[in-house]
């Protein structure tokens, strides 16, 4: 007669108790290997706008320009980020390359043409003004002989600091400059303080064109005032 060995019976449902354990441990470890994909928006100057809270901030709208204005480019006047300001006459606005830029225009002359930038990092944004005042004579090899000007100077409830350097235009570690030195330029940048801001006003071109235009250049900063 065979003796009944209840061993028998439980090992293979052992096992299979075993193998119904090792079931999640398996679709775990399957789950830690799956790849986190993280694909932020891309990042660009914060408006001073709220943007709701839900959804990315939108780039600062381009500089607003009344109709038929940028092709006349006759003391239009502009607005972005909070900021108002105007155009002297015969400068020609367009629209900004990219969304760091808010607004941008031409400044002819019989030099060649200039241009001018504005941009916004949001309030409170995009350094100080001694730290932006340094870093754009950096970008200048000054000429011999030749001192940058700085001078500062209040317009209602804004403060505007500005330099004037002349020199070779150098080449920018950030891609936004000429692709070689550039002799014979000059380099007009503003930061305008105030409620809301800064804001930062740069022009580059030779040196010439932007010495003639360097009264526009001041006139336009004191037209700055809240949108």
């Amino acid at each position: 007669m065979t003796r009944f060995d209840p061993r028998s019976v439980c090992r293979p449902l052992a096992l299979a108790a075993s193998l119904l354990l090792l079931l999640p441990l398996a679709a775990c470890g399957d789950d830690n290997e799956l790849p986190i994909h993280d694909d932020p928006a891309p990042v660009g100057p914060v408006s001073s706008r709220d943007s709701g809270g839900s959804s990315p901030a939108a780039p600062p709208p381009a500089a607003q320009q009344p109709s038929g204005s940028a092709a006349a480019g006759s003391g239009s006047a502009a607005s972005a980020a909070g900021l108002a300001w105007e155009w002297p006459a015969g400068w020609q606005p367009r629209p900004p390359s990219n969304q760091m830029r808010m607004a941008e225009a031409s400044i002819p002359g019989d030099a060649g043409p200039a241009d001018v930038t504005v941009f916004f990092f949001g309030p409170g944004g995009g350094g100080g003004v001694d730290a932006n005042i340094q870093r754009w004579i950096g970008q200048m090899e000054v000429d011999a002989g030749t001192e940058p000007r700085r001078e500062s100077f209040s317009s209602g409830d804004y403060q505007v600091t500005w330099v004037d350097v002349e020199g070779t235009l150098q080449p920018s570690m950030m891609g936004t400059g000429p692709d070689t030195p550039q002799p014979g330029s000059r380099l007009l940048g503003a930061v305008v303080e105030g409620a809301g801001g800064p804001w930062f006003f740069k022009a580059t071109g030779p040196s010439a064109t932007l010495d003639a235009a360097r009264e526009d250049f001041l006139a336009m900063l004191r037209t700055a005032g809240p949108a």
